[in-house]
């Protein structure tokens, strides 16, 4: 289905989009990458195109003669981050979407797929992909949430005025893996444990008290999901996670259990720690063929040994791109 198509993947050098554009040479396609990101990040088999997705007529080019169209390109950071500056995440997310689908519209692109996130939901045990629109984002993803959301509805307008069904959307998870940002400052639990733990805290202290449950999928499984959601031409959206719940103490007892040494952890009950439970239900994708294949524990020993071998070169990163996020 994809060799010797066209495909463009927006933030191809982000930790999903990396797997992605791997998968996709494998399959013989041709790629280009689009993103704001070092080029030095991005595979160098592809295209490299330094873009800005929230101009709509840089969009249309990029969209140019391609077959398809995986659009990655977002806003991430820690929920600490979302709460105080929420219009970072919103503002660029609400442009990036309408322009990259508006641009594959136009440009008659065979098939585009969405990336949307686990924080469309309302606070539930489990996560079902019809129930998203009987209720409202939880505040701890309101802005980032309704963002992906009017993603999703742009798509279905499109369905509903022109009769076009060439969209899928995926919902990922908790995603992690190799490539990710592992700022403690901005990055999302595994990475920011990772790096806190590999740099030697003791004590380590963790916010909440442990109890909380989530949903993991790695970064190349998510990859997996993406394309094979394509393959299959699904046009519902797609839960891409493990559909199994891992308490944050398990995740922390994970990451202890490949250090050489054994920090002593302290919890610290006064900070928050989010919704209690956040699973998705993974029965759609299961449906139509897809599972996960990488473990937690294989894939946080995996990312161990990424992050240790690239630590140098991943923490001069954060100090030259901190203060560069959209405003």
């Amino acid at each position: 289905m994809f060799t010797g198509k066209k495909i463009l993947v927006t933030g191809g050098t982000g930790m999903i989009g990396r797997q992605l554009v791997e998968l996709l040479l494998k399959k013989g396609a041709t790629v280009r990458i689009a993103s704001l990101d070092d080029p030095s990040r991005a595979d160098e088999r592809a295209e490299f195109v330094h873009a800005d997705l929230t101009e709509l007529s840089t969009c249309m080019k990029l969209c140019e003669g391609m077959d398809f169209v995986f659009h990655l390109a977002g806003i991430k950071g820690s929920p600490k981050m979302t709460r105080e500056k929420p219009a970072r995440f919103f503002v660029p997310t609400i442009l990036m979407n309408t322009n990259m689908l508006e641009a594959a519209r136009r440009n008659k692109v065979r098939w585009t797929l969405y990336t949307s996130t686990i924080g469309v939901y309302a606070p539930k045990d489990v996560f079902y992909e019809d129930d998203v629109w009987k209720s409202f984002p939880s505040d701890n993803d309101k802005f980032a949430g309704w963002a992906k959301r009017m993603g999703e509805l742009q798509a279905e307008a499109y369905k509903e005025e022109d009769g076009t069904a060439n969209i899928s959307i995926v919902r990922p998870a908790n995603v992690y893996g190799p490539y990710d940002n592992f700022d403690p400052e901005n990055a999302m639990v595994i990475p920011a444990l990772i790096a806190r733990a590999t740099g030697g805290e003791d004590p380590f202290v963790v916010w909440g008290d442990g109890s909380a449950v989530r949903d993991f999928i790695h970064a190349r499984d998510v990859a997996r999901g993406m394309i094979h959601v394509v393959e299959k031409k699904e046009t519902r959206p797609v839960n891409l996670g493990s559909g199994k719940g891992y308490a944050i103490k398990e995740i922390v007892e994970m990451i202890i259990s490949n250090l050489d040494t054994s920090p002593h952890i302290e919890w610290d009950t006064t900070k928050p720690s989010g919704d209690a439970v956040r699973i998705m239900d993974t029965a759609r994708a299961t449906s139509i063929g897809f599972t996960p294949s990488v473990s937690l524990e294989a894939g946080i020993k995996e990312t161990m040994e990424w992050y240790r071998a690239n630590k140098d070169v991943t923490d001069k990163r954060y100090n030259v791109f901190k203060d560069k996020s959209p405003s």
